[in-house]
């Protein structure tokens, strides 16, 4: 299962929220059911990102929410007055890398 998150973050603090991410991601390697992620930058909107996040299962990715590292981190990541956040899942038909 894949789930996409748009996020807008406050201008000035992407550096900062790309290396909280960056602390999230390297934690949630180690967490059962994480297949992968990509952290994109739209290239017209600076202050936004996409995170294509893939699970094993949608559980699996439930049971990551409860964790005492995403805990620490969303609080970090999530701005009270973000007021942009969407997210959508998918079942991946597909999947190559090279």
């Amino acid at each position: 299962m894949t789930i996409v998150t748009h996020v807008r973050i406050k201008e000035g603090h992407e550096p900062t929220w790309d290396a909280t991410m960056r602390e999230r991601i390297a934690a949630a390697k180690q967490h059962p059911g994480f297949v992968g992620v990509e952290l994109c930058i739209p290239t017209e909107k600076l202050n936004e990102r996409v995170i294509i996040g893939t699970w094993e299962t949608r559980a699996d990715w439930e049971a990551w929410h409860s964790t005492q590292e995403f805990q620490e981190t969303r609080a970090r990541l999530e701005e009270p007055d973000s007021k942009t956040r969407q997210e959508s899942w998918h079942e991946v038909v597909l999947a190559e890398h090279r």
